[in-house]
């Protein structure tokens, strides 16, 4: 398993003026519910995956924005699955991947 650069993924996200509100093992969820990040096993790559029930040709401009601010710091955002999110037990949520 590769190093994650958690640091520089806030770095990448702060420049473009976005944020994350939480990381569990290889996932970042972003502030901006209409994607998250996975780090891939590549050292230097993250997927991003696009939330089904988000308006996708908004979410372009910051994907391409998010993709740009990677280069910068030697990384590659690449795209990745769409996936759905559902609330379960309590402040749980189970996120499934199509």
């Amino acid at each position: 398993m590769t190093k994650r650069s958690l640091g520089v993924i806030k770095e990448i996200l702060e420049s473009a003026g976005m944020g994350f509100n939480y990381a569990y093992e290889d996932l970042v969820f972003l502030d901006h519910s209409g994607f998250l990040l996975q780090f891939a096993e590549k050292k230097g790559e993250v997927l991003i995956h696009v939330n089904v029930e988000a308006e996708q040709d908004a979410l372009a401009l910051d994907i391409a924005l998010l993709q740009e601010r990677a280069s910068e710091q030697n990384m590659v955002f690449l795209h990745g699955q769409q996936y759905k999110l559902r609330e379960a037990d309590g402040e749980n949520v189970t996120l499934e991947f199509l």
